[in-house]
C-alpha cells in the first residue's frame, strides 16, 4: 500500500512546487502582495548597508545629520542649512559645484574581497551597497546616468573608472553572503526629474533599474526616494510584477516597502524602519537600518563619542531579532575605499558574540512575546527613536521599585528549541516565568558544554547558571540559553 500511495504524494509535491515556481504577479499590489517574503531573508537576520559615492568626498556635516545630504543641504537657502553653506564655502568655495567632486572619488584603496571577508567574520549574512543615492551618481556603468545628467556620472566614466557593483557583487558572493543594493528612485537635481517627472520615470528611472537589476541579479532591493510621489506615477507595480515574473533571480529577491509615498508598511515584502526601535512583533517581515554613529555615510564631524558601543549594537541585534526583525547595520566607507576603523572594530565584535551565540539568532523566529524583565517592574518602553523616545540599553540595569536588580531576558525560537538571550550575566540562577517546559527538556548555554540543572514550577523554571571564572566566560556582553520544546506563553 505504501508503494501505491508514494509515487502520487511524490508528484503532488512536485507539481506544487513547479507551481509554486511558476506563479505570475500581476501589475497590482492585490496580486503583489500575495507573495511571500523567501525564507532567506527571514532567516538572515542580520545585513551590512553600504553608503558611499561623491558625498564620501567632502564627508561631513553637523553631528545628527546625514552626510550623504550633501548636495542637498548646501544648495537649500533655508536657516536651518546654514552650516552647512557655511562649511562649504569656508572649505571649497561658494560656487565650487558639487559635481567637481566626482573626480576625487577615487576608491583607490578598495578592496571588494577585504570588504567581503570583514562581513563574513562579522556574522553579515547580506550585503546592500548604495548602487545610487539621491544624487543620482552611479556606481556601475549606467548609460542613462551620464546621458540625462549630460556628463559623466557613473564611477567608470568618472572618479574611481571602475565598476565598483560587480567587484563587490563578485567578492560578497565568493564569500557565500547574499547580494543586494540600495536604490534610490528619485535624483535631486537631475534635468529631466525637474522638467517632466513622467519622462524621468519612463526614460531614465525604468531602463536604469532594469539595467542594475540585470547585471548584478540582487537577492535584495532597498528601494528610496519614494515619497516624492505615489506608486502609481513610479509605476512601480509594474515594475515589481516585471521584478517577480521576468528576472533571473525572480524567486530569491526580497523587495522593501520604499515605492512610493502610500506604501511604507502597507505593500513590499518586508516593512522598514531607520533610527528608531524597529516593530513590536513578527506579524510581517520588518528590517530596522541605523549607522553607527547619527550618519549613514562617513562623517568626518563625529567622534568616538557619538559612536554606540559594541555592546549597545549586539544588545540591539538581540532585541530586533527577539521582536522578528532584522538589523541592516550602515557602515560608511572614506573616498579612498577604507572602512574607519571604528567601523571594523564594531562589526568585529559583533561577529566574536554571534560565533558563540548565532545559534540563538540566525534562522529563528518571533517566540510569541519578544522579553521580560526578571525582577521588579518592567520599565516604559515608547517605540520611536533609539537615541530620543526610547533607548531600550538605557534601562537595562535599572533599579525597580522594590530595590532588586532588573534584568532583561529576550526570546527567539526555532521549531524544537526556545532561547532565553540575557543581557548581562545573570548570576548563579536564572529564573523565566511564562514558559513552558517539557517533561525531559535539557537546558544549555550556548558556549559552555553539558547540561544545566534546572527546577520547573507550573510555568516558570529556575536555571542553575555555570560556573564560570573570569577567563572562562563564552562570550562578552549577553548570554544564551538553550531550552529543548521549550515555548513562551502569551502574556497574561
Amino acid at each position: 500500500m505504501k508503494r501505491i500511495f508514494l509515487v502520487p504524494l511524490l508528484l503532488l509535491g512536485l507539481a506544487g512546487a513547479l507551481s509554486a515556481a511558476e506563479t505570475r504577479y500581476e501589475p497590482n499590489w492585490a496580486s503583489l502582495d500575495q507573495r511571500p517574503t523567501p525564507e532567506w531573508y527571514l532567516d538572515a537576520k542580520f545585513g551590512v548597508f553600504i553608503h558611499w559615492g561623491v558625498y564620501s568626498v567632502p564627508a561631513w556635516g553637523p553631528v545628527g545629520e546625514y552626510s550623504e545630504w550633501y548636495w542637498w543641504r548646501i544648495m537649500s537657502d533655508r536657516p536651518k542649512e546654514a552650516s552647512w553653506r557655511k562649511f562649504h564655502a569656508d572649505h571649497y568655495g561658494a560656487n565650487y559645484d558639487y559635481q567637481n567632486f566626482a573626480p576625487q572619488f577615487h576608491a583607490e584603496l578598495f578592496n571588494a574581497d577585504q570588504w567581503a571577508a570583514l562581513f563574513e567574520r562579522a556574522g553579515i549574512k547580506y550585503v546592500v551597497p548604495t548602487s545610487k543615492h539621491h544624487d543620482g551618481f552611479a556606481l556601475w556603468p549606467s548609460a542613462e546616468a551620464s546621458r540625462t545628467w549630460g556628463r559623466p556620472w557613473n564611477a567608470v566614466e568618472i572618479g574611481p573608472k571602475r565598476d565598483l557593483m560587480d567587484e563587490l557583487a563578485r567578492a560578497t558572493r565568493a564569500h557565500n553572503l547574499k547580494f543586494g543594493f540600495y536604490y534610490s528612485l528619485y535624483e535631486w537635481f537631475n534635468p529631466l526629474w525637474k522638467s517632466d517627472r513622467a519622462r524621468y520615470v519612463t526614460e531614465h528611472m525604468h531602463p536604469q533599474f532594469k539595467d542594475v537589476v540585470t547585471r548584478y541579479q540582487p537577492s535584495l532591493i532597498f528601494s528610496d526616494g519614494e515619497w516624492e510621489m505615489p506608486s502609481q506615477d513610479w509605476r512601480s507595480e509594474e515594475l515589481l510584477a516585471w521584478l517577480f515574473n521576468e528576472t533571473a533571480g525572480k524567486n530569491e529577491i526580497v523587495v522593501n516597502d520604499r515605492w512610493g509615498k502610500d506604501t511604507r508598511h502597507k505593500h513590499g515584502g518586508y516593512w522598514t524602519t531607520e533610527y528608531a526601535a524597529g516593530l513590536q512583533d513578527g506579524t510581517h517581515p520588518w528590517e530596522e537600518s541605523r549607522g553607527m554613529a547619527y550618519s549613514y555615510g562617513y562623517n568626518r564631524a563625529e567622534r568616538i563619542d557619538d559612536y554606540k558601543t559594541s555592546r549597545e549594537f549586539i544588545l540591539v541585534l538581540i532585541d530586533l531579532v527577539s521582536r522578528g526583525g532584522n538589523l541592516l547595520l550602515d557602515i560608511g566607507p572614506a573616498a579612498d575605499g577604507t572602512i574607519p576603523p571604528v567601523m571594523e572594530e564594531r562589526l568585529l565584535e559583533m561577529g566574536d558574540w554571534l560565533r558563540v551565540n548565532g545559534e540563538a539568532i540566525y534562522g529563528t523566529r518571533f517566540a510569541g512575546r519578544s522579553c521580560q524583565w526578571t525582577a521588579g517592574t518592567r520599565p516604559k518602553q515608547e517605540y520611536g527613536e533609539y537615541n530620543v523616545k526610547y533607548n531600550l540599553l538605557d534601562q537595562v540595569g535599572q533599579q525597580p521599585r522594590d530595590g532588586a536588580a532588573v534584568k532583561q531576558v529576550f526570546f527567539t525560537r526555532k521549531k524544537d528549541a526556545l532561547y532565553a538571550i540575557t543581557a548581562g550575566w545573570p548570576g548563579a540562577q536564572l529564573v523565566l516565568r511564562g514558559v513552558r517546559v517539557p517533561a525531559g527538556a535539557t537546558v544549555t548555554m550556548l558556549g559552555v558544554s553539558g547540561t544545566l540543572p534546572i527546577q520547573v514550577a507550573g510555568d516558570t523554571v529556575t536555571i542553575t547558571t555555570p560556573r564560570l571564572g573570569p577567563e572562562e566566560a563564552p562570550c562578552r556582553h549577553a548570554f544564551a540559553f538553550k531550552i529543548t520544546g521549550g515555548e513562551v506563553l502569551p502574556e497574561k
